[in-house]
């Protein structure tokens, strides 16, 4: 019975082409309309996906801080998110895609209306692509994943203004214009090329190990530098442990943003109206988990044989660096070539995490090593597996970013700094942000934090 309505089912479906065509010869067909449709479905179910990362960034953070910051961690977190929705609104996406849209300013002029109107019918729809309000719903995603990499790195000493003051220009204009080089048909995604050419060529990052992770962490590293150590982190030539508050959310939170990361790599395909686009759908969501496992197991079996004791927080950063390191290309790569890739990923962590801390370099959550040194492994592991890269170009894509966002972030650090100032007092610090910033406590029962 399930099977024959299954096919009455389908065979109204198929109709349906047919029966429009009878009544109006210029509609379009289902050929024609189901590649928007699903590209369209894509954009959308991947979005939310990705939008679902912030919870796991919140998770992540929150229980990474000692319980006196983990209120401030949270409101960071979702006010990040509404200002990188406005700015990327305001500017970001025209920046970020020029030429593609009416106007530069101008969603809050009205001189531009690049959303479809209401009750679109398909004979007056573009069909070419995909809804642009789906596209700019996905694309906004990425950059408040950008601007979460950046809060884990600072907590527990920056305040909460200057902090947001830096991520507004980040989202709104920073990470647009670097990501117009590659994403929005800039210089780098035909660097090397050869005009009349159908070779592969330009620099390749798929779904952003470089574009969108690498910018955070360069961001985060210039925040980290110029902010400072937390009170008491380092003293007498020692680093000096500050356990999380909450083990199990931010296990909770690194499965999340696995979760999210299907999404993230997976929507990267950009199109799902073939057989061979959904196909390689598939093929990315298996490389994606398998670089994730790969980079959990690293850290877990590298954490043993160093420490003698498994560390969790390097396991659940292994896993996320595995993700990260894949990200650049999940489409390529074997399922071994994934396991790799993410296995490379998560020992970065565990190497790079007392590395900083030779350095002084205060990173509370692991951001720096997850984000940034995972994303430039990922971004170069791309030339073994995909046509037409070369080593030279996808250095050459690392290096402008690092400048570019570095640099930048650098002197908007320090023109903060210089102007509000962006460190909380010593007291607030040693007292916890929560009551100095907000006012109010994650976990009022437990006052020392």
């Amino acid at each position: 019975m399930k099977f024959v309505k299954t096919l009455s089912v389908a065979g109204a479906l198929a109709a349906l082409p047919t029966f429009a065509l009878a009544q109006d010869t210029a509609a379009p067909g289902f050929d024609e309309i189901g590649p928007y449709i699903m590209t369209t479905l894509l954009f959308l179910v991947a979005g939310f996906l990705v939008f679902f990362m912030a919870a796991g960034f919140a998770m992540l953070e929150a229980g990474l801080v000692r319980g006196k910051n983990v209120a401030m961690q949270l409101t960071k977190n979702i006010a990040l998110f509404g200002i990188a929705s406005i700015m990327y609104w305001l500017v970001g996406f025209n920046l970020m895609y020029p030429g593609e849209f009416n106007g530069f300013l101008g969603p809050i002029f009205g001189t531009t209306t690049w959303l479809e109107p209401v009750g679109l019918d398909a004979a007056d729809a573009s069909l070419e692509y995909a809804s642009v309000a789906s596209d700019f719903f996905f694309q906004l995603m990425f950059v408040a994943a950008t601007a979460s990499i950046v809060s884990g790195a600072l907590a527990e000493r920056i305040k909460l203004w200057p902090f947001l003051a830096f991520l507004a220009i980040l989202t709104g204009i920073l990470y647009p214009i670097s990501g117009s080089w590659q994403w929005g048909g800039g210089w780098l995604s035909t660097l090397g090329c050869v005009e009349g050419s159908d070779a592969p060529c330009g620099f390749s990052d798929f779904a952003g190990s470089t574009v969108v992770h690498s910018v955070g962490g360069w961001a985060a590293l210039a925040g980290a530098i110029v902010l400072g150590p937390r009170i008491g982190k380092y003293k007498d030539g020692k680093t000096i442990p500050m356990p999380g508050s909450n083990l199990a959310l931010a296990t909770l939170g690194t499965f999340i943003l696995w979760l999210g990361w299907f999404g993230f790599n997976g929507g990267s395909q950009l199109a799902a109206g073939t057989v061979g686009d959904i196909t390689d759908i598939g093929r990315i969501f298996a490389n994606t988990n398998m670089a994730a496992a790969a980079g959990a197991v690293a850290a877990l079996i590298l954490t043993q044989l160093l420490y003698k004791k498994v560390d969790l927080t390097m396991v659940l950063n292994g896993a996320l660096a595995g993700l990260v390191s894949i990200t650049a290309g999940p489409l390529d790569p074997t399922l071994l070539g994934a396991l790799w890739i993410g296995a490379v990923g998560g020992a970065i962590v565990v190497f790079a995490v007392p590395m900083l801390d030779k350095f002084k370099i205060d990173d509370v959550v692991g951001a720096i090593p997850v984000h940034l040194l995972a994303g430039i492994w990922g971004t170069v592991a791309v030339v073994f597996y995909t046509e037409g890269t070369s080593i030279v170009t996808q250095l050459t894509g690392v290096l402008a970013y690092g400048v570019f966002t570095f640099v930048v972030s650098l002197v908007l650090w320090f023109v903060l700094k210089a102007v509000v100032g962006i460190r909380v007092s010593e007291e607030a610090e040693i007292n916890g942000l929560d009551k100095a910033e907000l006012g109010m406590e994650a976990y009022p029962e437990f006052s020392n934090g």
